[in-house]
């Protein structure tokens, strides 16, 4: 399974937004610029994360985004998921009326099992311990100027 770009945005946008704080409005081409993200792709993600109260849009000039879920109570899984939906690694795990093995296949067993591994991993994975940990996006947070601020709410 390879993560989609619009997956992996969703979490460069998220991880940004985590970093400035919960409820912090952040502009959308801050976002974009410091995150390496094409302005019309992060309008798209971001949209698909506001329909799942991940964040808000706030339209208008002095608009932007501002995360709505407290780092620490957000998953990699939930963002992914918001993004590009279930994750399944193949279409009988997916459908198992696609294989009228699935039942008995030990195939079929192993792609369940993989995937929830692979689900359990991702909800394990919380944006403040992907913060408190050092992330791959440390130096565009901080050419950007974001240091991580103690726990700032809404």
């Amino acid at each position: 399974m390879r993560l989609t770009r619009a997956g992996e945005y969703a979490i460069r946008c998220t991880l940004y937004l985590a970093a400035c704080g919960t409820g912090i409005l952040v502009s959308r081409r801050e976002v974009a610029g410091a995150m390496d993200i094409p302005e019309p792709f992060l309008a798209k993600v971001s949209r698909q994360l506001a329909r799942a109260k991940i964040i808000q849009i706030v339209q208008g000039a002095k608009g932007g985004y501002r995360l709505l879920v407290p780092p620490d109570k957000l998953s990699m899984l939930a963002v992914v998921e918001a993004v590009v939906g279930g994750l399944f690694l193949n279409d009988c795990v997916l459908n198992p009326a696609s294989c009228h093995r699935s039942v008995s296949c030990s195939v079929h067993q192993v792609w369940i099992k993989a995937k929830d591994q692979l689900r359990q991993t991702l909800a394990e994975a919380t944006f403040d311990t992907l913060l408190d940990r050092g992330t791959c996006s440390a130096g565009h947070l901080a050419a950007a100027g974001v240091t991580r601020p103690p726990s700032m709410t809404i």
